[in-house]
């Protein structure tokens, strides 16, 4: 962790690993019981498993309260479906459905229609990857929706002691909520009953959700003619996403997420960026399909879009509630911002400093110091989560300032983040006309040696830094002209 402190105490890297102990005894001189080794085995388990537990909720806190009375619309694929996936999914979706969030859930029904075409030796009909819903196909469609919906209802009744639905007592709301229109004919080849959706009745849907209930929404759409319509999950998904302002859209697909040439899972991508990846046509089939649904919904308003794996245990969890995700999240704009700190950041620096003062590399500052300092201090947030911050604390008389509580946390380490906090704060010195930064460190020198900051002395300081100068620590100083 990159840390330097503010004036009156001086910081340094943390260490990345503690010094091996010495004068160990040997295997041979250490004696053992089973009994006292079973005990303190069991103790000490129970308390790592405790204290794992307590980080881990914490740690999701921020998540919970972010995402509360929130709209996540969320896709299931018929494929996940047939995996047996069904169950697991919804105890999910009920969990975060007493969190707060507010869900839709959209399911498709591709294979199940397949298997419905077989049992009637009917023929599957494709152009352009778009089923051809001729009056057979849409009869096998509407049987495949209607048993998938009857499955899920019954998934999100179960309330078995022992299981994650016990208690829950959900209520499934469904219905006409979607308005469709004939896709036409394309390239000389009509389509028949594949519809497209043409508008999403939001405020009924609304008044589902306000009333606590999970809405549940088929591929299927009405003319106000009475004609029905088979539909791409992928549309109706993006479609109400888009409708309701949801927070968040979310595809549980039979794929791992966007990869990249080397076939490294992609975890985040921008707009501009899916967008170039969607121009360079290397995405699969499927893949494309979701993530031009998925832009879809960005351009029109959802700051967030997932691609999370449905075969992956607790992915719709793993992805909402750690850092990295478990799949591919694409936003309306660049994840990282490099701001100026509010007070409502004040609680993210303590903790971001805390483990540095706790070891000494820094001094305590104590929340009303933060507080009463927050105006000095920049900060690098990444997805709802401070990485990094640093502070500037000005000597207009010698027209130099102080670049102190530079920190980084170590999982954001080497991307580059430290750099860019020192620039920001560089920025915000020339701004208000100093012209010469300087730092006091006693184990980073090499850090700051490498971006221009030379050795300095005690007499460079200005008076009243001089004499806050702490000789027991003995910190280096460095000086470099902005």
């Amino acid at each position: 962790m990159i840390a330097m402190n503010s004036p009156g105490a001086q910081a340094d890297f943390n260490p990345t690993a503690s010094e091996p102990g010495t004068g160990s005894a040997s295997d041979s001189e250490i004696a053992s019981h089973p009994e006292t080794d079973a005990l303190l085995d069991g103790e000490l388990g129970n308390s790592l498993y405790r204290a794992q537990f307590v980080a881990w909720f914490r740690a999701v806190a921020p998540y919970v309260h972010a995402f509360k009375r929130k709209i996540f619309v969320v896709a299931v694929s018929g494929e996940a479906v047939v995996a047996g996936r069904l169950a697991r999914i919804c105890e999910d979706l009920a969990l975060l459905r007493a969190l707060g969030i507010r869900i839709v859930v959209v399911h498709g029904s591709r294979p199940q229609i397949e298997e419905q075409l077989a049992i009637r030796q009917v023929p599957s009909r494709f152009h352009n990857d778009l089923r051809i819903t001729d009056t057979a196909a849409l009869e096998c469609a509407k049987e495949a929706n209607g048993e998938i919906r009857l499955d899920i209802e019954a998934a999100f009744s179960q309330g078995l002691a022992n299981t994650p639905m016990a208690n829950a007592d959900i209520k499934v709301m469904s219905g006409n909520f979607i308005t469709a229109r004939p896709l036409g004919v394309i390239d000389g080849v009509d389509f028949q009953h594949t519809g497209i959706v043409r508008k999403v009745s939001a405020e009924v849907i609304e008044l589902a959700l306000n009333a606590r209930a999970v809405v549940l929404m088929s591929p299927l759409g009405f003319s106000p003619t009475g004609e029905a319509f088979n539909l791409d999950m992928e549309d109706v998904a993006s479609s109400v996403a888009s409708a309701l302002h949801a927070e968040k859209l979310i595809f549980l697909t039979d794929g791992r997420g966007l990869v990249d040439a080397d076939g490294e899972l992609i975890r985040e991508l921008s707009e501009v960026a899916a967008e170039k990846l969607m121009s360079e046509a290397t995405l699969s089939e499927p893949m494309g399909f979701y993530l031009k649904h998925a832009l879809r919904a960005i351009k029109n308003g959802v700051p967030r879009a997932h691609l999370v794996p449905f075969s992956l245990d607790g992915g719709a969890l793993l992805e909402i509630f750690t850092h990295d995700g478990v799949g591919t999240m694409i936003a309306d704009d660049d994840l990282e911002e490099l701001r100026e700190a509010t007070i409502d950041d004040v609680a993210s620096i303590l903790k971001l400093i805390e483990p540095l003062e706790n070891d000494g590399t820094l001094v305590k500052r104590g929340r009303t110091r933060i507080e009463r300092e927050i105006d000095n201090f920049s900060v690098i947030e990444h997805d709802l989560r401070l990485f990094g911050c640093a502070a500037l604390y000005p000597f207009p008389q010698e027209r130099m300032g102080e670049l102190a509580c530079l920190t980084v946390d170590p999982e954001a380490q080497g991307m580059g983040d430290g750099e860019k906090l020192m620039k920001r704060i560089e920025q915000r010195a020339r701004a208000i006309g100093i012209d010469k930064l300087f730092v006091l460190t006693t184990r980073t020198a090499h850090w700051f040696l490498k971006r221009g900051f030379t050795v300095a002395t005690v007499d460079v300081l200005p008076k009243d830094r001089q004499r806050m100068y702490n000789w027991s620590r003995m910190s280096q100083i460095l000086v470099k002209k902005i």
